[in-house]
């Protein structure tokens, strides 16, 4: 989110944009096609990737501001200053838990860094409640031919570290 880098699109219209989104959890990164819920599996919400977490806090993986912070807590809108808008999913199925296993103090309209927790959550009481516990990570203004995903599917990755995807978009002709 610096000023060089806002300097360097304004200046160069027909620059590639990179956006780099990192792990959330510790845990396996996983395509969004492997997702068992057709919203995310099937590229409804947009594209990305997914994680099985076995940490329980969940990082932003970009930054940028939040514009979205579900009321139940399960989920996390970020658009980054390049305008890509992330969504982090928590569990599947867990709406319906109304904010029960998840902690989280932050609220829309505040900036976050890629690393910082977004909510911590008791992923045993997930599981317990009949939930699963794949978080999945969507750009969800990326659904057209100008965005290309590069995808790291690793098996041991690390919350706020390990590289999970990287974003590029061409610019609009």
């Amino acid at each position: 989110m610096d000023a060089f880098s806002n300097q360097n699109e304004q200046a160069n219209p027909n620059q590639v944009l990179r956006t780099e989104l990192f792990a959330v959890t510790d845990g396996k990164i996983i395509s969004i096609e492997s997702v068992a819920d057709p919203v995310f599996s099937e590229k409804m919400m947009g594209d990305g990737f997914a994680m099985e977490p076995t940490s329980n806090i969940v990082l932003a993986p970009v930054s940028g501001r939040l514009f979205q912070v579900a009321g139940a807590l399960h989920a996390y809108g970020i658009v980054t200053d390049k305008g890509i808008e992330v969504l982090v999913h928590v569990g599947l199925e867990t709406v319906t838990l109304n904010g029960e296993g998840f902690v989280s103090s932050l609220k829309e309209g505040m900036m976050v860094k890629q690393g910082e927790p977004l909510v911590t959550v008791d992923f045993d009481y997930l599981i317990s409640q009949g939930c699963k516990t794949t978080t999945s990570v969507v750009v969800i203004n990326g659904c057209s031919s100008l965005y290309h995903y590069e995808l790291n599917q690793e098996e041991h990755a690390v919350a706020g570290e390990t590289l999970a995807l990287v974003v590029l978009k061409s610019p609009d002709k």
